[in-house]
């Protein structure tokens, strides 16, 4: 995958943040490696594995959605866009930028005060190991809101007089449409018979 330059400080900041997100999934990995040897091996289950591997699958849940907005990767009618003229392109993403700051004001307003009294109570998760996920999730949800709204920002000035992008296949793929279509009717054939 080719990634999107860092095109400003807003960009340097999720980049940075998203090389450390990007660990993650193999530090959950090593956890529960250490898990299943300990469980089934030695017969000596963890109390944390568990927990702390939901812990790290939520933190980078979260920032996963941070880098694709970084990346330009989030969903987009690609089709319809590619089709309409760039006034209405700048339309679309303006429109789309506001709504994605309603969203985020509206979720950052309901969800302060939850946030707020779960950290400073550093409520726990309940479990024998007991760590405090909600006290830390809950607020890294709308810390991580908050930075998507303002990469959603960054990425439309930066990108107000770049060059329209067109989508069509990826150079990537190598499509052999004779030998699809000859397999297909191999296919036909072998059911008829």
């Amino acid at each position: 995958m080719v990634e999107h330059e860092k095109t400003g400080l807003v960009d340097r900041i999720t980049w940075t943040i998203s090389r450390i997100a990007m660990i993650l999934p193999a530090v959950i990995v090593a956890v529960m490696f250490c898990e299943v040897v300990l469980r089934y091996v030695f017969a000596r289950p963890t109390l944390w594995a568990n927990e702390l591997s939901l812990w790290l699958a939520g933190a980078a849940y979260l920032l996963a959605g941070l880098y694709a907005m970084q990346q330009r990767s989030h969903i987009r009618i690609t089709l319809l866009y590619d089709v309409m003229p760039r006034w209405l392109r700048k339309t679309c993403d303006v429109l789309s930028v506001l709504f994605l700051l309603v969203f985020v004001f509206a979720v950052i307003w309901g969800g302060f005060g939850e946030a707020w009294v779960k950290l400073n109570r550093w409520e726990t998760f309940g479990t024998a190991w007991d760590p405090p996920i909600p006290a830390t999730l809950k607020p890294l949800i709308l810390i991580v809101l908050l930075l998507t709204a303002v990469q959603a920002v960054s990425n439309l000035i930066c990108d107000w007089n770049r060059e329209p992008e067109e989508h069509g296949l990826p150079e990537d793929v190598d499509l052999d449409i004779v030998a699809l279509q000859a397999g297909r009717e191999r296919e036909r054939r072998a059911a008829r018979d």
